[in-house]
C-alpha cells in the first residue's frame, strides 16, 4: 500500500432501473459495503467513498470505511471523484486516482491492481481494463462496449476507440471493456475539465472524450468481466454468487 495511489469509488442513491442499489443487501452487507472490501483487498492505497446521500455515507462509515459527500447533480462518476479528490487529497499527494464502479460487487482485487500495470509506461495517461469475450452474442451485442487497441505488450493494449459496435472485424479476439479506471491526477483534472466530445455523446462511452483529445489510454487485459448490478436480476444474480 502506497501514498501515492487512492481508490475513489462513486456511489449515488438514483437509479432508473434499481433505485437505492447502493444500499441494496448482498450477503448481509450493502452493495457498496462488498466493493469497498474488494478496494481494500487490493491493497493498492486509501478507499474512500464519493456519494450523493447520507444514508451511503452512514452504511460506509458503519462498515468501517470512509465517505465524502458530493454535490448530487454530477453528470458523471468521474466528476464526482474529482470534487472528492478535492476534498480528500488537497495537497496533492495522491499522483494515481483508481475510479472503482460502485456496482461491481464481484470484482476481483487483483484485477483492481492489474490495472495499474500500464502506468508504469510514463507515456500512459489513463489505464483500464478488458477481457476477452468468451460469447458469440456478446460479440453484437450493444450494450457489451468493445475496445478496440493495437499489442504493445503481453496482455495489454493501447486504446484506439471504444465502440457497442462489433469491432474490428474479421478473425480475431474481440475484447470486452470493463469501466475501472487508473488516472495520472493530472490526467483526471484535464478530462473532468473537457466538454463532452462528439463521438463520446454519439456512443454514450465518456472514455471517447479523452481518445479524441489525444490522451493515451492502455488496457490490461484480465480474465473475466465482473458482475454489474444495474437490474433486479443482475442483484438476484449476486445474492446467488455471494450466497
Amino acid at each position: 500500500m502506497t501514498d501515492d495511489t487512492l481508490i475513489l469509488i462513486p456511489a449515488r442513491m438514483a437509479s432508473t432501473r434499481l433505485p437505492g442499489k447502493p444500499l441494496a443487501d448482498i450477503a448481509g452487507l450493502p452493495m457498496i459495503v462488498q466493493v469497498l472490501r474488494r478496494a481494500e483487498a487490493a491493497r493498492l492505497g486509501p478507499v474512500v467513498v464519493a456519494c450523493d446521500d447520507e444514508t451511503i455515507a452512514a452504511a460506509v462509515e458503519k462498515a468501517g470505511g470512509r465517505a465524502i459527500l458530493t454535490r448530487a447533480d454530477h453528470p458523471s462518476g468521474s466528476d464526482r471523484i474529482f470534487e472528492a479528490l478535492g476534498v480528500v487529497d488537497p495537497d496533492g499527494r495522491a499522483k494515481i486516482v483508481v475510479n472503482v464502479q460502485g456496482d461491481l460487487p464481484m470484482l476481483a482485487p487483483e484485477d483492481i491492481a492489474a490495472a495499474l500495470t500500464p502506468l508504469n509506461d510514463p507515456a500512459v495517461d489513463i489505464a483500464t481494463l478488458a477481457a476477452e469475450i468468451k460469447k458469440p452474442e456478446e460479440r453484437i451485442n450493444p450494450n457489451v462496449v468493445k475496445v478496440v487497441g493495437s499489442p504493445v505488450a503481453s496482455r495489454r493494449l493501447r486504446a484506439l476507440y471504444f465502440t457497442r459496435a462489433t469491432a474490428p472485424s474479421g478473425d480475431g479476439p474481440l475484447y470486452h471493456h470493463i469501466g475501472l479506471y487508473a488516472y495520472r491526477r493530472a490526467a483526471l483534472q484535464r478530462f473532468v475539465k473537457m466538454p463532452p466530445s462528439p463521438l463520446e455523446q454519439r456512443e454514450r462511452l465518456e472514455q471517447l472524450r479523452a481518445l479524441e483529445a489525444g490522451m493515451r489510454i492502455d488496457v490490461a487485459i484480465v480474465n473475466t468481466v465482473p458482475l454489474g448490478v444495474d437490474t433486479p436480476q443482475d442483484l438476484e444474480t449476486a445474492r446467488a454468487m455471494l450466497r
